[in-house]
C-alpha cells in the first residue's frame, strides 16, 4: 500500500513539473488577469496555470485544456480568517461553509471552545465531521478554557490530558485563544500542561488590556496572538513583543478602526484582519473578509497589504503551507475580482474548480448534520420559581454592569436602585434592568442574578441560551414573571432565543444543534432572526444586536464586570462579587 501510494505520489509530481515547463498541458488556465504578487507587492498583467488543484507557473504562454479570459480583471489569493467562531454564525460548518464561499473566503481557523462547552470532545468531534468532505478549508485550534474559568457551570470539562485525543487530528492546528491568561500568569498546573502540549503547534491568546510584564510572561509562556486589543498603544507593544495581532472587525466588537493606523508597510506581516464573532445577518448583508478588506482601504490603507492582511499574513502565522498567495506549488484558491475598490467578487476558484461564478455557488454538497445534536429535547434546568429571580435590596449602591456600545468590554456603574417590598425591581425610567443566568447542563438549581444598564426595554423580556462560553441560559427583561417564561421557553425548545411580552411568547428561534447552531439554511435563519429582533425592538430594546449583546455579558474572561449561574463576577479581581457595596 505505501508503495503504491508512493508511486502515485511521485507520478503526480513528475506531471506537475511538465506542466510548470509547458511539456504537458495544465488542466486551467486564467489569462489576462491582473495577478497581486505578496511577496513583492508587485501587480502585473500574468497568465496563472494549475494543474490537479496546485498553481504550476504565473507567467506567459502557458496552455490548459481550460482556458479563461479574465478580461483585465483582479486575481488574489482566497481569503484566510485566522479567528472565528462558527457558532456565533448560529450555523454548522457545512452551511456556513458555502456562504462564505461566496465572499472570496476559501479558509478558516475556527475555535470550537462554544459547543464545547456544551458537550465537550464529542461537540468537537461533531464539528470535525460536518467539516470534511466539502469544497472549503476549516482548521480548527483546540478549545484551551473548557470553562472559561471556574466561576461558571458549563457542560464539559477538558483537561490537558483530553485534548492529547485532539493533538494528531490534522485539522487541528494549535491550541486555541488561552482566554485563562490569569491562569498562566498564576502558574496553574493545567493550564501549563495545554501550553506545553501545544508547544510545537501555534498557541493564541486573549489578552485584553494586557501589558507591560504580565504581557511579556504570557508572551514567554508561548502565547503568540492576540485578537482582544482595542487602542493603538496596547497594539503597538504587543506587536513589538513579537505577537501577531488580529485586528477584529466582527458583530459586536468592531477595533478596525482604532487598530488600523498601526499597520504599515515595514510591519504588515505582524497583522491579520478576523472577524471573531459574526452574526447571520452580517454575512448576508454586509459579507465576511471581503467587507473587512474594503472597509480597511476605505480607510486609507494600501489594497495589497489590506488584501496581505486576509491572505499571506495568516497562512504564515498558522503554519498553513501552500496557502494565501499566488505563486508555484501554492493551493489554486484564488478570487477574481472586479477592482480594487468595490472589492466585487466575480469568481471564486478552489482548488482550481470553479466554487463561485457571479455570486451563484456552483455543485457545493449538501450536508445532513448529526442527528444526535439535533435531537429536539428541552435543556436540563431545574423548576424554577419566581422566588429564583428574587434581589433582597440591601440599602446601599449596586454593583450595575454597563454596556459599551460596540464593544465586549463593559463598565462596572455603581447607582441606587429601586425596590419594592424589599425586593430590587427594574427601573426602565434609569435603563437599569434585572439580568439573570439560568445553569442547563446539570439542573442545578443555579440562577445567578445582577442589574444591566443599556438596553432599554421598556417592557417584557429576552432570553437565549447563546451565553458565551458556557452556554447556560441568559435573560434579561422589566419584570420577574416575564423573564422567568422567557427562559421556560428557551428550555422548551431545547434552547434558541425568545421574546416575552405581556407573559405570551411573541417571537422565537429555535437553535436545535446544542443550543448554539440552527440547521436552517442562511436566509431561512435570518428571517427568523429579523423577526426575534423586531420583536425585542416593540419591547423597547434600542440595540443594535441586542441577542449578540446579551450572550457576552456572561463571557467573565472580558472585563469589567459579567454574569454567570453562579453569581456577578469582577472580572479584574476575577472573583465573585455581591451586587450591593458600601462606598
Amino acid at each position: 500500500m505505501r508503495s503504491c501510494n508512493m508511486e502515485d505520489m511521485v507520478e503526480s509530481l513528475r506531471r506537475r513539473i511538465l506542466a510548470a515547463r509547458k511539456e504537458i498541458p495544465a488542466d486551467l488556465v486564467l489569462k489576462n488577469g491582473n495577478v497581486i504578487n505578496l511577496f513583492t507587492g508587485e501587480i502585473d498583467r500574468k497568465e496563472i496555470a494549475v494543474l490537479d488543484g496546485i498553481i504550476i507557473g504565473v507567467g506567459a504562454d502557458y496552455h490548459g485544456k481550460e482556458e479563461i479570459v479574465l478580461k483585465d480583471k483582479w486575481v488574489v489569493p482566497g481569503f484566510i480568517d485566522g479567528h472565528i467562531h462558527i457558532e456565533s454564525s448560529m450555523l454548522p460548518p457545512s452551511l456556513l461553509a458555502p456562504e462564505l464561499l461566496c465572499h472570496g473566503t476559501t479558509a478558516i481557523v475556527s475555535d470550537p471552545h462554544e459547543i464545547a462547552n456544551v458537550m465537550g470532545l464529542e461537540g468537537i468531534r461533531f464539528m470535525l465531521e460536518d467539516s470534511r468532505s466539502i469544497p472549503f478549508d476549516i482548521f480548527f485550534t483546540a478549545p484551551s478554557c473548557v470553562p472559561a474559568t471556574p466561576l461558571e457551570t458549563s457542560g464539559a470539562t477538558l483537561r490537558a490530558n483530553d485534548l492529547k485525543e485532539l493533538i494528531d487530528e490534522p485539522q487541528i492546528i494549535g491550541l486555541a485563544e488561552m482566554m485563562n491568561f490569569p491562569g498562566v500568569l498564576m502558574g496553574d498546573q493545567d493550564v501549563l500542561e495545554k501550553l506545553i502540549l501545544f508547544r510545537e503547534k501555534t498557541v493564541d491568546g486573549h489578552c485584553p488590556t494586557l501589558m507591560g510584564h504580565n504581557l511579556q510572561a504570557c508572551i514567554a509562556a508561548g502565547i503568540g496572538s492576540d485578537h482582544e486589543t482595542i487602542s493603538m498603544e496596547e497594539g503597538l507593544e504587543k506587536v513589538r513583543k513579537g505577537m501577531m495581532l488580529m485586528i477584529r472587525e466582527g458583530t459586536s466588537a468592531k477595533n478596525l478602526k482604532d487598530l488600523l493606523p498601526l499597520v504599515t508597510y515595514r510591519n504588515a506581516d505582524r497583522f491579520c484582519l478576523v472577524s471573531d464573532d459574526l452574526h447571520p445577518e452580517d454575512i448576508e448583508r454586509r459579507g465576511h473578509l471581503d467587507y473587512i478588506i474594503k472597509t480597511a482601504v476605505s480607510m486609507g490603507l494600501d489594497p495589497v497589504i489590506a488584501i496581505q492582511l486576509a491572505t499571506l499574513s495568516p497562512a504564515r502565522y498558522f503554519g498553513l503551507k501552500g496557502r494565501g498567495a499566488i505563486a508555484p506549488g501554492y493551493r489554486s484558491d484564488l478570487v477574481i475580482l472586479d477592482d480594487l475598490v468595490t472589492f466585487k467578487i466575480s469568481s471564486v476558484y478552489k482548488d482550481g474548480l470553479l466554487v463561485v461564478d457571479h455570486g451563484e455557488l456552483l455543485n457545493f454538497p449538501v450536508k445532513k448534520s448529526s442527528a444526535r445534536l439535533m435531537e429536539h429535547k428541552p435543556l436540563n434546568i431545574a423548576k424554577l420559581k419566581l422566588d429564583n429571580f428574587r434581589i433582597p435590596h440591601m440599602g446601599t449602591k449596586a454593583r450595575v454592569i454597563e454596556i459599551i456600545p460596540g464593544q465586549l468590554l463593559t463598565h462596572t456603574f455603581y447607582e441606587e436602585v429601586k425596590s419594592e417590598g424589599g425586593f430590587v425591581v427594574s427601573d426602565i425610567q434609569s435603563d437599569i434592568l434585572k439580568i439573570c443566568v439560568v445553569e442547563r447542563h446539570h439542573a442545578s438549581g443555579n440562577v445567578g442574578l445582577g442589574l444591566v444598564k443599556g438596553f432599554g426595554l421598556k417592557q417584557g423580556a429576552i432570553a437565549s441560551s447563546v451565553a458565551h462560553d458556557s452556554h447556560n441560559i441568559i435573560a434579561v427583561g422589566v419584570n420577574d414573571k416575564e423573564i422567568m417564561r422567557a427562559v421556560e421557553e428557551v428550555s422548551c425548545m431545547g434552547g434558541g432565543l425568545a421574546v416575552v411580552l405581556n407573559d405570551k411568547v411573541i417571537s422565537g428561534v429555535p437553535l436545535e444543534i446544542a443550543g448554539l447552531m440552527s440547521a436552517q439554511p442562511l436566509k431561512t435563519l435570518v428571517k427568523q432572526l429579523n423577526r426575534v429582533k423586531e420583536a425585542a425592538r416593540q419591547s423597547g430594546c434600542d440595540l443594535e444586536e441586542p441577542f449578540m449583546n446579551l450572550s457576552f455579558l456572561a463571557l467573565p474572561v472580558i472585563p469589567e464586570l459579567k454574569l454567570t449561574d453562579m453569581g456577578l463576577v469582577d472580572v479584574n479581581c476575577f472573583e465573585i462579587v455581591p451586587i450591593f457595596v458600601d462606598i
